[in-house]
Parts: structure tokens; sequence; C-alpha cells
């Protein structure tokens, strides 16, 4: 599965790791990611997020 990293503050959402601090379970593919899902670290909207690798 792709990373994706935000352009904001440079995070990585790895769906094989998920982000458990906000109950997104592993295995969960950023395109699965709700509609209104924030950057745990800056709050940026699911748009600024790019594919990295």
């Amino acid at each position: 599965m792709t990373k994706y990293k935000c352009s904001i503050c440079g995070h990585i959402y790895d769906p094989a790791k998920g982000e458990p601090g906000q109950g997104i379970e592993a295995g969960t593919a950023f395109a699965d990611l709700p509609d209104d899902w924030r950057c745990p670290v800056c709050g940026a909207v699911k748009a600024k997020f790019n594919p990295v690798g």
C-alpha cells in the first residue's frame, strides 16, 4: 500500500501501521480514511497529503 505525506508538516501516513491514536486500524488504505480525517500532527485536511515512494 502507498504511504502518504502531509504537505504541511511532513507526517507520513503508513497504511501498514494505521493511526492507532485516532482509531484507524493497521491495514487501512489512505483512500478508505473518512473524508473528514485530519493529520494527527498539524490538523491538515486529507487533501493536503500526497503519495510518496
